[in-house]
């Protein structure tokens, strides 16, 4: 009998002890969004020799990519209180959402007391958002809402179902009415899920509806992979590590199977077929499909959005000819006729001169066009203001 009570009290010493190191962590408040816009971080780490915080609100460094140097979020020690709780406070932040993580010894990690987390690639960091402004867009707000749906689409041309996100707007469900349709697509090493997680799409899209500053409309946001049938974890090949640039990633296959994505969207929701109803926009990679798409289905699509887009076509092998005859194409884009094309990218964007130069070969062909130039670079806070500029102008009477 007493072997069972001694059993029975290392059993409960266990689960004492395991209940305390479970919720030991959840005390510590981190991120704590201040009053005067300053954020506090905190982790309890008594064993640890050095924390830091690294995050898109300090001042950026430059990092090396597959993509060249590029702007990098920048690093700030936290200190250590006798309760070996770390903590750093930041400056006044402007309204945004921000993303961060912790380097405990060496050791990049999440923020165990933020179970807020979004994927980038392969990166997984918390985040956070500092009201206000701009970032209201981004945060669930009390008004109508949109229904996102993760659909698959009979991609004929690549063989294989693939994965797709569609938003439909507010009401959609009960009423009967047809709506324009917005394709957006998302950059290198994202898939049918990036707008939405790290670009707001879905809250970005409500609250302007709902403030009467953009027209209803269903966003499409495709997989611009074609080497994947879904999401790393969402599709057939199961779980693995995502890769920035995936096999044949910008070799034409995307740009000459897109059809197949306008036929099922306008074949299973109610759509206003017709050019003055289509807009197409990406960030970098995919605002260079954007514009290969654009040119190479040149009566398509009325407005056309190039974020912090790659330019110059690649080896094409679509075996279609997407990437034949760039200049002449354009042309006969520009002859069509387009409500318009709209170019914006961060005065630090590595792809800055590149876009300097498409916007010069544009002059010279009288191709009209509007540009908006920010500061900073290739980064998600510039791709989520550049939606919510890019939106109220479209479809306009």
């Amino acid at each position: 009998m007493k072997k069972y009570i001694v059993v029975a009290l290392l059993c409960l010493t266990g689960l004492v002890q395991a209940q305390e190191a479970l919720f030991s962590g959840q005390q510590v408040s981190s991120p704590q969004v201040n009053d005067d816009k300053t954020v506090t971080f905190r982790l309890s780490a008594p064993q640890a020799d050095t924390v830091q915080v690294t995050g898109d609100f300090l001042p950026s460094v430059k990092v090396d990519t597959p993509m060249g140097k590029v702007d990098g979020p920048g690093k700030a020690l936290l200190t250590k209180n006798e309760e070996g709780v770390w903590s750093f406070t930041t400056s006044v932040l402007a309204p945004e959402l921000y993303s961060y993580a912790f380097i405990v010894d060496g050791f990049k990690t999440t923020d165990p007391a933020n179970p807020f987390l979004i994927r980038d690639v392969a990166s997984v960091t918390n985040i956070f958002i500092v009201s206000g402004k701009q970032a209201d867009l981004y945060r669930v707000q009390d008004v109508p809402h949109g229904t996102v749906a993760s659909r698959w689409y009979d991609a004929k041309t690549l063989g294989f179902d693939r994965k797709i996100s569609i938003y439909t707007p507010p009401g959609y469900e009960s009423s009967t009415a047809e709506y324009p349709v917005l394709y957006l697509l998302h950059g290198a090493g994202g898939d049918e899920e990036a707008w939405l997680s790290l670009g707001r799409t879905a809250q970005i899209m409500d609250n302007l509806i709902a403030q009467g500053k953009a027209e209803p409309m269903i966003v499409v946001m495709p997989n611009g992979n074609v080497g994947q049938d879904a999401a790393p974890g969402a599709g057939s090949d199961g779980y693995y590590t995502p890769q920035f640039m995936t096999p044949e990633t910008m070799n034409g296959k995307y740009e000459a199977q897109f059809k197949d994505i306008i036929s099922f969207v306008e074949s299973n929701y109610r759509i206003k077929a017709d050019k003055a109803h289509r807009a197409i926009a990406g960030l970098s990679m995919g605002g260079y499909h954007s514009l290969h798409i654009s040119r190479y289905y040149p009566n398509t699509f009325d407005y056309v959005g190039l974020f912090s887009a790659a330019i110059m076509a690649r080896e094409d092998k679509s075996g279609a000819g997407v990437y034949d005859n760039f200049e002449e194409t354009l042309e006969t884009q520009k002859d069509n006729g387009y409500q318009l094309y709209w170019i914006a990218i961060g005065k630090t964007d590595f792809l800055y001169e590149a876009n300097e130069e498409y916007r010069a070969m544009l002059d010279k062909m009288d191709m009209p066009y509007e540009y908006t130039e920010s500061e900073g670079g290739h980064i998600w806070r510039n791709w989520r203001v550049y939606l919510s500029e890019f939106v109220p102008l479209l479809f306009e009477d």
